[in-house]
């Protein structure tokens, strides 16, 4: 929230719901202050970072009335994380038709050249467009022409780029330029020739750049540790920390089994960093014996993330019917051991320390030693 001295406060009206909050307070903040039922979804605002929002207009809100002094609507649709409130301003965000037929159409805006390959990204399951997508999308694209294509470029060795996918929200190259010491990179060209560059592929260099991978709202920038790995739904999200000499090192650590696959930056509700973390801690840690485990991750109710985990508010709950109870005491019975049967499943192998995406050679010793 925007810091000012004046202790003026403004109540304003969102959806119905009222709240009073500080002069110099975003529509946007307001909303989020009542809660995620009558906040505007975001795509490029991002509070950790400054000067964040404005871009991509998927926060866009109706004002049915400007304030209580001067009642007359604001003819247009306005950004709500660039709008201050007033006192007595109404506000229509879901329970504006106005406001729901303009997020369709910068939802279909943003898909125009996204290559919607969603199976393959590693961004699925926690991706804000998907999200965004699968709540304001059409059921097919309206406009048949041929999508602009990028190549995927590596920037350092641990991020790679998919320009396919950016939707140009600026995140990254904000958080480039307030957190590092230099700009790493930055964006090039006009319109819809723009894209993110490292200018001339100069390779991004910085204790802190993997942040820019959990800035990310979509697949754009992924971590080449993590790739191809494993899906976000099957893993365990664990809060840890560790004694860092660069960062606060509060990390999220991602499970499956004993196996750490990934370390992210823990994030809000808003899935907005809290900590922003090193590249040591991000890349370099990912044995148990180097974190002092919190415990399970609190994530909200609606992510995909959370299936299968049973994590609440107060930690992990298992559910109250058990297989043995269901098979009235009997043990379960194993009919076929996967690791016995599949060369592609050896339980001595560790995916998380493949260097890269996992493929059929990294199994298979005898093609090793022919090499």
């Amino acid at each position: 929230m925007s810091e000012n001295t004046n202790t003026n406060m403004f109540k304003v009206t969102i959806d119905g719901e009222t709240v009073e909050v500080p002069q110099g307070t975003t529509i946007l903040q307001a909303a989020r202050k009542i809660g995620k039922h009558v906040a505007p979804p975001t795509m490029c605002y991002y509070e950790p970072l400054e000067n964040t929002g404005g871009f991509c207009r998927t926060c866009l809100v109706e004002v049915t009335q400007g304030s209580e002094k001067d009642p007359r609507p604001m003819p247009k649709l306005v950004a709500s994380c660039k709008t201050e409130v007033m006192d007595g301003m109404v506000v229509g965000n879901k329970t504006s038709e106005r406001t729901q037929s303009a997020r369709e159409a910068v939802v279909e805006f943003l898909l125009i050249n996204h290559p919607l390959d969603c199976p393959v990204c590693d961004q699925a399951g926690e991706c804000k467009l998907q999200d965004l997508s699968y709540d304001h999308g059409l059921e097919q694209s309206r406009l048949d022409f041929q999508k602009r294509t990028f190549d995927p470029i590596d920037i350092g060795d641990k991020i790679q780029l998919h320009m396919n996918r950016c939707i140009m929200c600026f995140r990254c190259v904000l958080l480039a330029d307030q957190l590092t010491e230099k700009r790493e990179h930055g964006v090039m060209y006009r319109g819809d020739h723009s894209e993110i560059s490292t200018y001339i592929e100069k390779a991004l260099d910085n204790d802190f750049i993997g942040n820019v991978i959990d800035v990310c709202p979509v697949g754009a920038l992924t971590d080449k540790t993590f790739r191809f790995k494993n899906r976000v739904w099957f893993l365990k999200p664990v809060d840890a920390h560790r004694d860092c000499p660069d960062c606060s090192g509060k990390v999220r650590l991602w499970y499956r089994g004993e196996e750490v696959f990934r370390v992210t930056a823990r994030r809000n509700e808003w899935w907005e960093v809290e900590d922003w973390i090193c590249n040591t801690c991000r890349f370099d840690k990912k044995d148990t014996s180097d974190w002092v485990i919190e415990g399970p991750s609190v994530l909200g109710k609606n992510t995909v993330i959370r299936t299968g985990h049973y994590f609440d508010k107060f930690g992990t709950t298992k559910p109250n019917e058990t297989f043995t109870k269901v098979m009235k005491g009997r043990d379960p019975k194993i009919l076929l051991n996967i690791h016995d049967e599949s060369e592609v499943n050896k339980p001595g192998k560790k995916l998380s320390e493949i260097p890269g995406p996992a493929t059929s050679s990294d199994y298979n010793e005898d093609q090793k030693k022919l090499n």
